[in-house]
């Protein structure tokens, strides 16, 4: 080879780094297959020179060493492996020779034909020993030291090759070179750079005690000195988690890495010291959803020149957490890390536990997808995460609804539009699983969606109106009290006092409810099921007669025995409606409470087959309750999609249901007010299969900014929530006293909701029962105006001047309130909707003035605002330093109310949360009287209380804010300048995400085509375009929903809601041009 040993020998005693370079040189000989076998001979010269002893190794700066595998009789594979060491590289020690021995521990079947890889291989014995023992189908051995692959690769071909140079080929006739490469690489970079998946990955990894973020500073080269290349094995930084403080941050960065690259099938074995504790290390992997089986431990001495404890000593200082060790090898009790220190400064020698853990992911395609979301730039919240759970059922539950919202998070920008029935996957997956299990052969539009079982239950009660009305005394308690309390039974039976709803409490018992329907002939039952009669369908049958007899419209409620479940146990009702049709009087009520994780999380529905019903308690939900939680809806539906992803679609066919004979029931029909307000008031416009575009609807369609979105995660991924961390009242009042100096103190009360209008609904119902008159001012918000009317409250429209911007002012006031008996005066500010205009302090001041000296309630709705862009010297408000004076001086009832919603402000699309601020005790008594509020998840309120606090620092999401400001500052601009050359006049905004425009054919006669299947002839329709009409006329020729004068309460005048996803604000002005090209033409 043109190199005696005699000279190698002296080339290596010159330095590790030369002894390197000619192992280097070696090595360019081992990999040529025409130097191959010369190669291998001179190292067996070297060998035979004196290259096992340890004298070799502090001249020469090199050692070989024999490694015996296996003495156990039955194994009949090569007994020792020869390995070679330099000093730049970790020797094979007791850890590495612990972590071999835990992989015996398991069956053969463990690596074999496997795709495996090593993480921090060292000399790479781990890696060849494994190729040699259990035949995989490759082994990746990996480490970021660049000597120690090359000084791998010699061991490779050393142990592929006998003494001679000859190939040694294994049972499959293959050599240890077809099975084992050795690459360069920060743990599993080089399988992840090359889409490389992992059935099996094994580590033997370092803990450090006290990492060294500089250690990580150079630049890692194989020139590099020997002592940096040492403890560059050592990985000698912090990680960035958690587990950094107890030294095991490597391991859980080498953990998540594993997560992407391993199959779903994949095992991951690490060795890891018991110095932590082992339930610290068993929490490493439990909480990134690994199932852990610790297979092997024993206990090694701990080096004290090599190992300071001190900062472990640290630690226990400052927390309550205890390290473990013990006292030499053969103590069985543990101590801390203090009492090693101390033992250990006395002389006494401290050994600590070593482990071998094999864990396996519970939930893997499902915690590939959470980790996958964590790294798209989210990873500052991996610390927060948590799926280990003692339950499995908790556990099936909460880690694929994680991995759905991750990937809703990381795939979508923002939150889709839902119709307020309820989001269309939502109800699909309800109808999927009733014709599923239950085999009812349902669809999507036998469904409306309720934010609770009680909203449900009040919100039928209301659409009917009915004077008597029996209820399930179960389902009574968050009825409205004077529900509960009014006597008017005769007036009931009589029809004197038909504005009064009596609710009846009754035994749940069929035969007991049966007897008071026949009895009190009430309008609505609203009942369950008592358990002994759940399972058979003979009492719903009797219900469904009793009912039907006296003309009593029936809600079943199912609740308490509809099971989330692949074997749900047997519903007499479902069992009934799988043979036979609902009657038209009946409908199905279900809440579903019965999740594993979160016992306040809540939604209904509410099942019928009266296409009537159905669209009525839509648009019922739509007023009193806006839109159900989308995200809760997404809870309860990953929970359907997983009962449901399993199952064959339409593999049993569903049997023939009896089609009994249809009769006439004389049963009572909608309330009046009822009946007039879902007539006219402006509501979702079904969109008949088409690709709708909604400028009507107050929603954040912009893009979700990344801190909300970490937020809303990290709010589920947390367990145990502790009560201080979803206590926002703190928060809110501070809010709100930043935002507009409003005073609060320790009779305020705040309340919450997950909608706006679940709230302004109570306190219309609070104004109604002091027999107040709700006061809007033309230009206010038209779902409030809808509420109100739907209640039958009193009201008063306020005149609004367009000169003046349609804002409310003293002298309008003044006018207005002198003949209205105790007012309840709307005012939205200080941002207003519709208009986008702005109430500067000192109107703010001059209007609740004139209120004061009315005594009228006042509700200051500040839902919209927080988005201003065009100041103008606005300066914002103050409240407080005028509301105590107008309190002390005006007339005592006086008062004002702080209505708000954080979902704008904070740019958080779906995570709907609202708030209300009351001062007057009678009015906070009042309230409470009206208990059946559907109230925020505490999720809900821990993110909120999170973006809140970061709303406080500088930068960060103050930026985000400012970002959207400017996009809709520069919205507006563009609007504007398309409407007004469309022919509209607008008034020019000042902030929010809304604005209104008259257009300038008003009371035109136009002929359309109203369909957007439209393609050109056929007939068509000559309308009026006015108020009533043009909403409908732009929706039905181009597919823009706006709202119309008679929403905004100001005549000719239409409202633009602009917070739209991109194309669809570019697809909402071709709309426009589209519109005046059909009226023109």
């Amino acid at each position: 080879m043109g190199m005696a040993v005699v000279e190698f020998f002296k080339q290596c005693e010159q330095s590790g780094d030369a002894a390197y370079a000619a192992f280097k040189s070696l090595l360019e000989k081992l990999e040529d297959p025409l130097t191959r076998t010369e190669a291998r001979v001179f190292l067996s010269d070297i060998q035979a020179q004196g290259g096992f002893s340890d004298d070799c190794f502090e001249r020469y700066h090199f050692r070989f060493q024999d490694i015996h595998l296996d003495r156990n009789e039955g194994y009949h594979g090569r007994k020792k492996l020869t390995m070679m060491v330099i000093p730049s590289i970790f020797m094979p020690e007791d850890w590495s020779f612990t972590f071999y021995e835990g992989l015996n521990r398991h069956p053969d079947t463990i690596f074999k034909e496997k795709t495996v890889a090593e993480l921090g291989c060292g000399n790479g014995w781990i890696s060849i020993a494994i190729a040699e023992k259990w035949l995989p189908a490759k082994v990746y051995g990996l480490d970021i030291n660049p000597r120690a692959v090359k000084v791998s690769w010699i061991n490779l071909y050393m142990n592929a090759f006998d003494e001679k140079g000859q190939p040694i080929y294994d049972a499959e006739k293959k050599t240890l070179l077809d099975r084992v490469e050795f690459h360069e690489s920060d743990l599993l970079f080089y399988c992840r750079e090359h889409d490389i998946q992992l059935e099996r990955i094994v580590g033997c990894i370092p803990q450090i005690l006290n990492p060294n973020p500089e250690a990580m500073s150079k630049m890692i080269t194989e020139n590099a000195s020997e002592e940096f290349l040492h403890s560059l094995s050592n990985y000698c930084a912090l990680q960035g988690f958690v587990e950094d403080q107890f030294g095991l941050g490597l391991i859980a960065r080498a953990v998540e890495e594993g997560i992407a690259v391993i199959k779903v099938t994949g095992i991951m074995i690490f060795n890891m010291g018991g110095r932590p504790g082992q339930g610290v290390c068993r929490r490493l992997f439990e909480r990134r959803g690994f199932r852990v089986n610790r297979i092997w431990q024993t206990k090694i001495m701990l080096q004290a020149g090599d190992t300071d404890i001190s900062a472990l000593v640290e630690i226990e200082k400052n927390s309550p957490h205890r390290f473990e060790f013990f006292m030499g090898l053969s103590g069985d009790q543990p101590i801390c890390a203090r009492t090693a220190w101390a033992y250990g400064k006395a002389g006494g020698r401290i050994s600590h536990g070593l482990s071998v853990y094999s864990c396996q992911l519970r939930h893997p395609n499902q915690v590939k997808v959470i980790f996958e979301f964590l790294k798209s730039g989210f990873q500052e919240i991996s610390s927060s995460l948590d799926l280990s759970f003692d339950d499995d059922l908790v556990a099936d539950e909460k880690i694929p609804f994680l991995a759905y919202l991750a990937s809703i998070l990381k795939d979508n920008s923002c939150f889709p539009y839902e119709p307020p029935a309820g989001c269309k996957r939502f109800r699909n997956l309800i109808a999927g699983f009733m014709r599923t299990y239950h085999h009812i052969p349902l669809t999507s539009n036998n469904v409306v969606v309720f934010p609770s079982r009680t909203a449900a239950i009040e919100n039928a009660l209301r659409l009917f109106t009915p004077r008597l009305a029996i209820v399930d005394e179960h389902l009574t308690r968050n009825l409205p009290k004077q529900w509960l309390t009014s006597l008017a039974i005769e007036s009931a039976e009589t029809g004197l006092s038909e504005d009064v709803v009596t609710v009846i409490e009754a035994p749940r018992q069929s035969d007991s409810m049966i007897e008071l329907i026949k009895r009190l002939k009430p309008q609505v039952v609203v009942t369950g099921i008592a358990n002994f009669e759940a399972v058979t369908s003979s009492a719903v049958m009797q219900l469904l007669y009793a009912t039907k007899q006296v003309g009593s419209r029936l809600f079943l409620d199912i609740s308490d025995h509809f099971e989330l479940s692949s074997l749900p146990g047997t519903i007499g009702v479902l069992k009934y409606l799988s043979g036979t049709p609902l009657p038209s009087h009946a409908a199905i009520l279900c809440g579903l409470v019965k999740n594993q994780v979160y016992s306040d999380l809540e939604v209904a529905f509410i099942i019928s087959e009266e296409e009537t019903i159905l669209k009525a308690l839509s648009k019922t939900v739509e007023i009193l309750e806006g839109n159900t939680s989308l995200i809760s809806q997404n809870y309860y539906g990953c929970i359907f999609h997983e009962l449901l992803s399993f199952q064959l679609t339409d593999r049993h066919p569903h049997p023939e249901r009896r089609s009994e004979k249809s009769e006439s029931v004389d049963v009572i029909g909608f309330a009046s007010s009822a009946t007039s307000v879902l007539d006219n008031a402006e509501l979702t416009i079904s969109d008949d299969g088409h690709s709708l575009v909604h400028m009507d609807v107050d929603q954040w369609f912009l893009p979700v900014p990344s801190p909300v979105k970490a937020a809303i995660f990290e709010s589920f991924a947390r367990q145990n929530l502790t009560e201080s961390e979803i206590d926002v009242t703190p928060s809110i009042k501070q809010f709100v006293k930043t935002e507009y100096g409003f005073p609060t103190d320790s009779g305020t009360e705040f309340i919450y909701s997950d909608c706006l209008q679940a709230l302004f609904s109570k306190l219309v119902l609070c104004c109604i029962q002091e027999g107040g008159t709700m006061c809007f001012p033309a230009g206010s918000n038209g779902n409030y105006v809808s509420v109100a009317k739907f209640l039958k409250a009193n009201i008063v429209n306020i005149p609004t001047n367009s000169d003046q911007g349609f804002k409310l002012t003293e002298h309008i006031l003044n006018q207005a309130l002198e003949t209205v008996k105790k007012p309840w005066v709307y005012i939205s500010g200080p941002t207003i909707n519709p208009t986008g205009l702005l109430y500067s302090n000192q109107e703010m001041e001059s209007i609740l003035s004139a209120c004061a000296r009315f005594g009228a309630r006042v509700v200051i709705d500040t839902s919209f605002s927080g988005l201003e862009f065009e100041y103008g010297g606005w300066g914002g408000w103050n409240l407080g330093s005028y509301l105590s004076k107008l309190s002390s001086s005006g007339n005592p009832s006086f008062c004002v109310s702080l209505l708000g919603g954080l979902s704008l402000k904070l740019l958080s699309g779906a995570l709907k949360f609202a708030f209300l601020s009351l001062t007057e005790p009678l009015l906070i008594e009042a309230f409470h009287t009206f208990p059946g509020l559907s109230k925020p998840h505490c999720t809900d309120k821990y993110t909120i209380k999170r973006l809140l606090a970061l709303r406080e620092n500088k930068g960060g999401m103050l930026d985000v804010v400012t970002e959207q400001i400017r996009i809709l500052e520069n919205r507006a601009k563009r609007l504007k300048e398309v409407l007004e050359s469309c022919g509209w006049s607008v008034l020019r905004p000042c902030g929010g995400i809304s604005m209104v425009a008259k257009p300038s054919f008003l009371g035109r006669a136009v002929k359309l085509n109203q369909s957007l299947k439209h393609t050109g002839g056929g007939e068509m329709d000559e309308i009026k375009l006015d108020d009533a009409s043009l909403r409908e006329a732009i929706a039905k020729t181009t597919g823009l929903c706006i709202n119309s004068g008679l929403w905004t309460g100001i005549a000719g005048y239409c409202r633009f809601t602009i917070a739209l996803e991109d194309s669809e604000f570019k697809q909402a002005l071709a709309c426009l041009l589209k519109f005046k090209s059909i009226i023109d033409n």
